[in-house]
């Protein structure tokens, strides 16, 4: 998945801001709890810190760390920019807590990881001397960095679905998916698909996937992380997208879409109705060849009574228990989750805050009307299946998602593999 800081996944990794906005001490603990080993290590140690993330495309990043310096001549941050693909990322980061660099002092977590890492050990649990307070950030944001309790990563930018629509042929947002497929005989009469999402077989569609189950009052998985598909919330959230498919509501060419395809044929005039992140606004409403830039309309995802359940996207920072200089790096982390930094993502990188009350800020919303939508799209989100064995998960989702779609399975059968495969990497950890 590639993932700007507002986690589009597969979309270009923050090669555009809003545009295309998704460690050395001793012996570690190996399990995720927070008690003794390498977390008890430097809670006190004070100096200089190297902050890791991807690729600073918007232009964030650089400007805050020169803050921080000024202010912090003797606990100066380095940027360690990784590449913006985030499997590399990803990558580099278990190769430097395997090793047990002490130079990853904080580092940029995509919401999905934080379960990996902090079942391994990696993170420092931020509780205690490290606790940070989140009273005033979407709980949505806070449950993303948490695991089994603790948490473990602090919320930095946020993200969630939105639903694109024509304004000048519906003058009211559906509310619910039936709703929405009922209006698909407009998109008929003007010759035009009704509805797209991202369906290609990669990580967006087990955003996809997960929040048509998750909206239609299903779960991938259970309160104690195991698979939970063979359901009648899940087979009929699947159902939704199968059905759609099948009767030509999903148009035939949405199966290869992620994100940029699917914007495309939206402002090209192809779609009545399009499933995708708020990055797209900026781009529908300003580039010359848009022919919905004064007709576009933006709503919650639709559910099964109301709005749905978007996937919850994001980036964290977690600090390394590998960290020297822990207190330095606790300070840091709050500095780039306060009110001024969030406001400062928002303007300058029109990343979603996690901070709730910038979604009423008068200044922000006249900048970015689309922050009061997306603010009942995090407050509805759940994330993507919290897993230690993520990719394992996600592959199941993927495959058997695009075989139910495109008729190769009946979507009880897929929902029984994904299941089954589910189970499988769970036995194999």
């Amino acid at each position: 998945m590639k993932s700007p800081k507002f986690l589009l996944p597969a979309a270009a990794a923050g090669v555009l801001a809003l545009t295309l906005s998704a460690c050395g001490g001793g012996g570690g603990t190996t399990t995720g709890g927070g008690g003794g080993g390498d977390a008890e290590q430097g809670l006190d140690g004070r100096g200089p810190i190297t902050y890791v993330q991807g690729k600073d495309n918007s232009n964030v990043v650089r400007p805050l760390i020169e803050k921080w310096n000024a202010d912090h001549p003797n606990e100066k941050v380095t940027f360690k920019e990784q590449t913006d693909q985030a499997d590399q990322q990803h990558d580099d980061l278990v190769q430097h807590f395997q090793a047990k660099d002490a130079g990853y002092d904080v580092v940029d977590v995509d919401v999905v990881w934080t379960a990996e890492f902090a079942a391994k050990g990696w993170l420092q649990p931020l509780k205690d001397k490290m606790a940070l307070d989140t009273s005033a950030m979407l709980k949505p944001t806070v449950d993303s960095g948490t695991y089994k309790g603790t948490l473990y990563a602090a919320p930095q930018t946020s993200d969630g679905g939105i639903l694109y629509y024509r304004k000048d042929l519906v003058p009211t947002a559906p509310t619910t998916w039936d709703e929405m497929m009922g209006m698909c005989s407009i998109a008929k009469a003007n010759n035009i698909g009704c509805y797209a999402g991202q369906f290609s077989k990669y990580e967006g569609l087990t955003v996809n996937a997960s929040e048509a189950i998750n909206s239609s009052g299903g779960s991938v998985l259970d309160k104690d992380g195991k698979p939970s598909l063979n359901t009648a919330d899940a087979k009929a959230g699947l159902e939704n997208l199968a059905k759609a498919y099948a009767d030509g509501n999903i148009p035939k060419e949405a199966i290869t879409y992620k994100e940029e395809e699917s914007r495309q044929a939206f402002q090209d005039g192809k779609l009545l109705f399009l499933r995708n992140w708020p990055y797209v606004y900026n781009l529908a409403t300003t580039e010359g060849s848009s022919k919905v830039k004064d007709v576009l309309g933006m709503t919650a995802l639709p559910g099964k009574d109301g709005p749905g359940a978007s996937s919850l996207g994001g980036h964290n920072l977690a600090v390394s228990v590998y960290s020297k200089n822990k207190a330095t790096a606790l300070d840091f982390l709050k500095f780039m989750t306060s009110e001024e930094t969030e406001k400062f993502y928002a303007t300058q990188g029109s990343l979603a805050p996690v901070l709730g009350s910038l979604y009423e800020d008068k200044e922000l919303v006249a900048k970015l009307p689309y922050l009061p939508v997306l603010k009942t799209s995090i407050e509805n989100a759940v994330p993507r299946p919290v897993s230690p064995f993520y990719p394992a998960v996600t592959k199941a989702i993927q495959e058997n998602a695009y075989s139910a779609i495109k008729g190769e399975k009946t979507v009880e059968s897929a929902l029984s593999d994904m299941q089954k495969s589910i189970e499988s990497a769970s036995a194999g950890q």
